[in-house]
């Protein structure tokens, strides 16, 4: 098996065993829905303010239900034991943690995204925000879940690990929310918020290349 049918293999078996425990991924898109409903009727209804703070509202959740399921990306197989055979397996380690990667991307932060120009509307954001929100997530949950991930292997079988992950990458992903809502908000004022799709893309690039590299190394010391 090649290096690229092992990496598909992986993501098939990912999405698979998500799929068997399918409450766990909507528990996400579940806390998503309600924060970003919650807040309207926090806030109240005048418009102007619900479209000031929408973007930023529904960016907040999703960096948060994303957050929600990333201790469970090595907590299941490291369990049962198959991620030290994965480790020991004749393939680079980054590939298999790459691979879960991209299962974990594919079932919680891909349906986050589709769901959130829903969402949008109670906001009162006009077609052009939520195209740009959408964008913004599709650039900007891969590095949540690149970063997310490191976090989860350095914190594996630590007493607290939620809540230490959180700690450590809550800091790192203040960018990421940033330019994230920082694009919606520019459309907003009439600008392209390309700038900050941009960048949102170069980081994207950045940690999705070296993340499973990183998180691979995080591993083998927590398996050790």
């Amino acid at each position: 098996m090649g290096v690229l049918s092992f990496f598909a293999s992986m993501l098939a078996r990912d999405v698979l065993l998500a799929w068997r425990q399918r409450g766990d991924v909507l528990l996400g898109l579940m806390f998503f829905m309600l924060v970003a409903t919650l807040f309207p009727l926090a806030v109240g209804p005048e418009p102007n303010g619900l479209l000031r703070i929408g973007p930023g509202v529904l960016w907040v959740a999703a960096l948060l239900a994303n957050l929600l399921a990333l201790p469970r990306l090595f907590h299941g197989d490291w369990i049962d034991g198959s991620l030290e055979q994965l480790l020991l397996a004749p393939y680079p380690p980054s590939m298999m943690v790459a691979a879960k990667f991209a299962a974990h991307w594919l079932v919680t932060s891909l349906p986050l995204a589709l769901a959130a120009p829903l969402l949008a509307i109670q906001y009162g954001l006009p077609p052009e925000q939520c195209l740009m929100l959408v964008a913004s997530l599709l650039l900007g949950t891969p590095i949540i879940t690149a970063l997310g991930g490191i976090g989860a292997a350095l914190t594996l079988g630590l007493r607290q690990g939620e809540v230490l992950l959180a700690l450590l990458v809550l800091p790192l992903l203040a960018p990421v929310l940033i330019f994230g809502s920082g694009a919606v908000s520019a459309v907003a004022a009439g600008q392209s918020g390309m700038a900050e799709l941009s960048l949102l893309a170069a980081m994207a690039c950045a940690s999705v290349f070296f993340a499973p590299w990183l998180a691979a190394k995080a591993l083998r010391l927590a398996i050790e």
